[in-house]
């Protein structure tokens, strides 16, 4: 028996709020270079930004019978993660369903197979990442589970788990990390402030970076 489930637990909105100011790319780094799915994944459109928890779905190749139950039950702010087994030759959201999630108030789409109607959902603005896009058409037979830890892009994704994205790519925050990464993401968006205000007072890039003592100790010479 299929069993649809909803989030465990969502993180507050104002963890959700903090994580949204910072960049996949800042985040990934701040918390220890874990995270980031795979750079396959990418946005329909560059200007394209997400975040929110995670609502997870898995869906059989070429069959986005889930995907729309998924659609059906997800709440305002959610991201639609699906795992469909890094299907490429598949076109399993386009328009019509963006129009269905926009309707709702859901956040965002992140899919490991394909998506089509591109133009349309840039005009939409609804946020869509996926592994490629495919005008092949979808079936809708296979039942499967919704809102269980998948995977994603090569991270695990549990529901509830905050996603970011950006033109650059996704990164994942565990749900109860959220507050913490935050934090950290902010300081290291200080550090890099401090290090360009350095930089536009003249000081090269060996001194911001104290890279002299590591140079020396690899052998570099320098000949001019």
């Amino acid at each position: 028996m299929t069993h649809i489930k909803n989030i465990a637990e969502r993180p507050s909105a104002e963890d959700i709020e903090a994580i949204s100011k910072f960049s996949p790319a800042t985040i990934h780094e701040a918390q220890g270079r874990r995270g980031a799915l795979s750079s396959r994944l990418k946005p329909v459109d560059y200007r394209m930004k997400l975040c929110g928890p995670a609502f997870t779905v898995k869906c059989a190749p070429r069959d986005n019978i889930m995907l729309q139950l998924a659609i059906n039950y997800a709440q305002p702010g959610d991201i639609i993660v699906v795992s469909a087994g890094e299907y490429e030759e598949a076109g399993s959201f386009g328009d019509v369903l963006a129009n269905a999630c926009l309707a709702k108030g859901i956040g965002g789409l992140v899919t490991d197979t394909g998506v089509r109607d591109t133009l349309q959902l840039r005009e939409l603005g609804f946020p869509v990442f996926s592994l490629s896009v495919c005008i092949k058409g979808t079936v809708k037979e296979t039942l499967a589970a919704v809102n269980d830890p998948i995977i994603v892009g090569g991270e695990l994704i549990n529901p509830g788990d905050v996603i970011v994205g950006d033109a650059d790519g996704l990164v994942v925050v565990r749900r109860n990390e959220v507050r913490q990464v935050a934090r950290l993401s902010q300081a290291r968006e200080d550090a890099e402030a401090g290090y360009i205000a350095a930089y536009k007072q003249g000081k090269s890039v060996v001194e911001v970076s104290n890279l002299e003592p590591v140079l020396k100790a690899k052998g570099l010479i320098v000949d001019f």
